[in-house]
């Protein structure tokens, strides 16, 4: 007996502290329920809210604007003009007048060689020729003298043929008298036929002639010791001193005119027949600015080595600092629409069927896709000439991945537009 009630406090203790945990455990069961219940609410809200998505996109406009269909390419730059001075006449240099750097005129003296000799020849020569104008006047005195009297002779002698034939038909006169006189008469006119041939003129003439030829001849040759600019320009190269002589063919001095230069790019056929003489271009040296220019040429036939076309674009170049031999680029305007639909190109979607689109929002902000056609494509600009007609806000940033979405999600998708980052703005991100 002693044993049991013993043991009745610890049983009656211990049923209480398992009722005790039993209404712990039901009370974390219904903590958890409602923890559930809230999670499963929680669940349910976020599914509502995927069910719409939103999309934070860019946009631009569909702008009634001018463009122009520009081809662009890589060129070299060439002076106007050009002049590699090579003497014509063997002799070793005298005296420069102009160094390197130096601006000359058409006609100014540049450079003198040496020319004793050959002044010495042109006075020989000129003696020579003076001779022959002496005696080719004297012999065309002598010439107009004997024709003159040759005619007077001739004159004579016919009318003393007349006379004696008068006579002869009238019984007066023998018939030995009129032979006489038409032998005579003969004489005469072979006498006035010679010196109208005029041998002994013709011959001073030719020796006059001669003499005057060859008189120019030293007088150009003495003239070419003295070396003029052919044209107005800058004195790009001088490679010689005074005392040298240049090899034969080699220049002494190289002019050009800077004034103007000429950037000579190479493009294929297709960019070439779209391409005319007088067409707006400009040419960019690398690190400066455009320098507005004109198309000069289109060359009418192939570089037989890369089947391109040579196309010359010719810009001012007042400063000069644009130097020959330098890589520019040319931009070549071959088209222009005052009034067309431009749109940026990065707006512009490219299905794999070659189908182009874009996403254009309503002023809703609902998006839709619209099919379009383009045209001419201008760095980021694109000319759509069918689906828009200008005003339309079409989605930049964002437009791909709208572009991936199905139709009826599309529908549902709200869009939040968000203004583009300045440069600054992308600078302080870095």
């Amino acid at each position: 007996m002693d044993t049991k009630k013993d043991k009745l406090p610890f049983t009656s203790s211990r049923v209480n502290h398992c009722r005790a945990q039993r209404l712990t455990v039901c009370a974390l069961g219904g903590l958890l329920s409602l923890a559930g219940g809230f999670i499963l609410s929680g669940c349910s809200s976020q599914d509502q809210a995927e069910a719409v998505p939103t999309v934070t996109v860019q946009v631009g406009a569909a702008e009634s604007e001018p463009i122009q269909r520009v081809i662009s390419a890589d060129a070299i730059l060439y002076p106007k003009d050009q002049a590699a001075i090579v003497p014509k006449v063997a002799a070793p240099i005298s005296k420069f007048y102009v160094n390197r750097g130096s601006k000359v005129h058409a006609g100014e003296l540049l450079v003198e060689l040496e020319n004793r000799d050959l002044t010495g020849a042109l006075t020989e020569i000129q003696g020579g020729y003076q001779q022959a104008e002496a005696n080719y006047q004297t012999v065309s005195q002598q010439v107009s003298q004997n024709l003159k009297l040759a005619k007077e002779q001739l004159d004579a002698q016919q009318k003393l043929y007349d006379s004696r034939e008068t006579l002869y038909k009238q019984g007066a006169g023998s018939a030995k008298d009129v032979q006489d006189a038409a032998i005579a008469l003969t004489q005469a006119r072979d006498q006035y036929a010679l010196a109208e041939k005029q041998y002994e003129l013709k011959v001073a003439e030719a020796q006059l002639t001669a003499a005057k030829g060859k008189t120019a001849s030293a007088e150009a040759q003495l003239s070419y010791t003295k070396i003029t600019s052919p044209i107005n320009g800058v004195v790009t190269d001088r490679p010689f001193y005074p005392g040298e002589m240049a090899p034969a063919g080699t220049p002494i001095l190289t002019v050009m005119d800077l004034s103007q230069v000429v950037a000579r790019a190479h493009i294929p056929q297709a960019d070439a027949l779209q391409l005319h003489a007088g067409d707006s271009a400009t040419i960019t040296v690398p690190g400066g600015k455009p320098v507005p220019g004109k198309i000069t040429l289109v060359s009418p036939a192939l570089d037989p080595g890369s089947t391109t076309v040579e196309v010359w674009v010719q810009a001012a170049n007042p400063r000069g600092t644009m130097k020959p031999g330098a890589s520019v680029r040319v931009a070549m305007v071959a088209q222009t629409v005052a009034k067309a639909v431009v749109i940026p190109a990065e707006s512009l979607l490219t299905d794999p069927d070659g189908v182009t689109s874009v996403i254009v929002l309503d002023s809703d902000n609902k998006p839709h896709k619209q099919k379009v056609k383009t045209g001419i494509r201008n760095g980021d600009d694109v000319q759509v000439t069918d689906g828009l007609k200008g005003g339309e806000r079409v989605v930049t940033v964002g437009a791909f991945e709208l572009a991936n979405e199905d139709e009826d999600v599309l529908a549902k998708t709200k869009i939040q537009v968000q203004a583009p980052k300045m440069p600054d703005e992308d600078d302080e991100d870095n």
